[in-house]
């Protein structure tokens, strides 16, 4: 090739035995390649299958670069996503321990440390099952829909307010029974709500509300920070969008719109003038 077109060789090579090496100057090599169309066949079937060698390593490298980066995500966003409740385990572990600690202490302590373990596991098979793209098995049960809003909201209040963000309802939650699976739609309220507690690191307050239509129920967390970067409007729930998170993966987002689809229920996102960010989600109310 350096003969052909004229340009400095880029390549070595070494003999490993006695060996006789033969110069062809560019006007023959020309001739030879016009005289015998053989020949100009056999050099194009050699550039073409040393093209093909090269690519396979290239992608063969970018493959394996590409996994190894997908692991680091995976593994940033379970240890991003396991400190909260392991803070929770930590603290509830020592007023247990405590030796002031009444009874009445130490049951909540071992009940908020069993939900807190039971959290962790529910996480990781959720990424396990986003990582294998596997739909996981879902489960409805008819549920209170206040009572699960309410129970949810006193579970994450104290982890909101470690870090000075208050917790608050517009409106109360509507008594109306709908068909959830409880374990998983926790999940969309914590992620939620965690995303809303990082955009505010000097505190602030998120706001739940609630609407009911004549199918559905619309519940929409607005938070006090910064709102929705404008780059970030049109892949929120993107697998791997994130923003300036330097823990983050945006794991997150999609693995909510999921489980809502998983619900029959829609996700959205907006922002608005001299507002933070609101999020929402929809759940059909079966009918009786």
């Amino acid at each position: 090739m350096a003969v052909l077109d004229q340009n400095p060789r880029s390549a070595t090579a070494t003999a490993e035995q006695q060996t006789e090496v033969y110069f062809i100057s560019r006007d023959k090599l020309l001739q030879l390649l016009e005289g015998i169309p053989k020949l100009s066949a056999c050099f194009v079937r050699e550039i073409s299958q040393r093209l093909r060698d090269f690519n396979g390593q290239y992608i063969r490298e970018v493959l394996q670069a590409e996994r190894l980066a997908l692991v680091g995500r995976f593994a940033s966003s379970i240890v991003h996503d396991l400190k909260n409740p392991l803070n929770i385990i930590g603290l509830a572990a020592e007023m247990a321990g405590a030796e002031t600690a009444s009874l009445e202490t130490r049951a909540t302590s071992k009940k908020r440390i069993a939900k807190q373990v039971q959290r962790i596991n529910d996480m990781v098979n959720e990424l396990l099952e986003f990582a294998r793209g596997s739909q996981p098995s879902m489960e409805l049960a008819k549920t209170d829909y206040a009572s699960f809003v309410e129970n949810l909201s006193e579970e994450i209040r104290p982890e909101a307010e470690m870090k000075s963000v208050r917790i608050e309802f517009q409106n109360p939650a509507p008594k109306i029974s709908v068909q959830i699976n409880s374990a998983r739609l926790s999940r969309v309220f914590h992620n939620l709500i965690h995303n809303a507690i990082d955009a505010m690191p000097d505190g602030g307050k998120i706001i739940l509300r609630f609407t009911v239509n004549k199918n559905e129920i619309v519940t929409e967390f607005e938070d006090t920070g910064p709102g929705i970067a404008p780059e970030m409007a049109n892949k929120l729930f993107q697998p791997f969008a994130t923003y300036g998170k330097s823990h983050g993966t945006g794991l997150g987002l999609s693995i909510c719109k999921r489980i809502i689809e998983d619900h029959k229920g829609k996700i959205h996102a907006r922002s608005e003038t001299e507002r933070g960010a609101i999020f929402g989600f929809t759940l059909p109310i079966q009918a009786t």
